[in-house]
């Protein structure tokens, strides 16, 4: 086999690994839109808020009630997630809190929702 021919195949089995997992749905995940989250915050008083984002993007604002641990410390901080409570978890677009998702799942963790679209979709109130 041509060895070019062979890096190419190499690579674009890599390309495709890394699309499906980043893209791929997540075990045991709820995907809520924006109304949803916000109902079931209301309703849940036992649940726990986890804005993945970088302590930077957070400044610009959060949603009440959020703890933030950024998917960048996720795995070191893990342990501060309660096992049996709801988790729901929300970044900008969508794609890292998925990611925390996968993590938490892994873990243990089975009741996980995420907000679909990031706080790019959240039409409530945010803190600062």
């Amino acid at each position: 086999m041509d060895q070019n021919l062979a890096i190419n195949i190499v690579i674009a089995v890599a390309i495709a690994w890394f699309i499906a997992t980043r893209f791929s749905g997540v075990k045991g995940l709820r995907t809520l839109k924006a109304d949803q989250l916000n109902d079931e915050l209301k309703a849940n008083r036992h649940h726990v808020l986890i804005d993945v984002r970088e302590p930077g993007e957070v400044k610009q604002g959060y949603i009440a009630g959020a703890t933030n641990i950024p998917l960048s410390q996720f795995k070191q901080r893990i342990g501060e997630i309660p096992l049996d409570r709801s988790i729901y978890l929300y970044c900008r677009s969508g794609m890292r809190s998925k990611q925390a998702a996968r993590l938490l799942y892994k873990s243990g963790y089975r009741k996980l929702a995420h907000l679909q679209g990031g706080i790019m979709t959240w039409r409530g109130q945010l803190k600062k």
